[in-house]
């Protein structure tokens, strides 16, 4: 898979073409799931099913394109890092992989039912971006912004996030909700908000360690403060009643799902 294209990379921030070039593998495993729930969200309130042409935006190394592929949707996945694009075409040879970003997507125009950014949006919220969707999807067609979120109303929780947030910056991301200045637009009507639970099980080195050197920002550090952020991680899980000495452990998550029609 080649590389992007000097202008293609220009496009991308900056932390986020590192980042998760560095980590695919680790994204890969890492990376909770999506709730039962949101299949059916996916189906009723999408329309994704048999026939349905359904683009999967920062389609990263494909844990969202796999539920579109599910529910028979014809898909195609965008995504402008080739790394992840790779591992996506390997796992899910069913769904269509281009190279592409928000702003520049190698498609038709009006050739989409429905456009999904799940865990993307943030990383290029822009009216152009926006415009761009417009652009691909159908008269009527649906825009779809999915994200998972790490319940911090849990004290453990909480000392994770702190862990993980003191190396933020000034990186996008999807609680600081800077991501809805991208609204209202002209082509799409009002944004609307579902919410559904979403606990992560797994092994304690897969849902608290791999998903936190996972987070492109941590992914992009140096290797010496990687290795801090995992020896503080590996302190939390050996402190906490909730995790220590456990083989499975469930981290808390929420499902935030949006919803808006293509209004032209």
């Amino acid at each position: 898979m080649s590389q992007p294209s000097d202008k293609s990379s220009r496009s991308i921030h900056q932390v986020a073409a590192t980042g998760y070039a560095a980590g695919a593998d680790t994204y890969a495993k890492g990376r909770p799931g999506y709730p039962a729930a949101l299949h059916e969200w996916l189906r009723t309130t999408l329309g994704v099913g048999p026939g349905a042409a359904v683009i999967d935006l920062g389609a990263g190394t494909g844990k969202f394109t796999r539920l579109l592929v599910d529910g028979g949707a014809d898909v195609t996945a965008v995504e402008p890092v080739a790394q992840m694009l790779s591992l996506l075409s390997q796992d899910l040879p069913q769904a269509k992989a281009v190279q592409g970003t928000a702003t520049q997507m190698p498609l038709d125009s009006a050739s989409a039912d429905v456009v999904v950014c799940a865990q993307a949006f943030h990383w290029f919220a822009s009216p152009e971006a926006l415009s761009e969707m417009a652009r691909v999807l159908k008269p009527g067609g649906r825009l779809a912004l999915v994200w998972n979120l790490r319940d911090a109303q849990v004290p453990w929780v909480a000392r994770m996030d702190a862990i993980v947030d003191r190396h933020e910056g000034e990186v996008p991301r999807f609680y600081k909700g800077t991501w809805r200045s991208a609204f209202p637009h002209p082509a799409f009507g009002e944004l609307q908000e579902w919410q559904f639970e979403n606990p992560s099980m797994g092994a304690p080195d897969d849902v608290i360690v791999r998903r936190v050197l996972s987070t492109s920002f941590i992914s992009a550090l140096a290797a010496e403060e990687r290795r801090q952020v995992e020896a503080e991680l590996r302190e939390l899980i050996a402190q906490e009643p909730e995790l220590r000495g456990r083989e499975r452990v469930s981290v808390p998550y929420l499902t935030f799902a949006f919803c808006a029609r293509k209004l032209v």
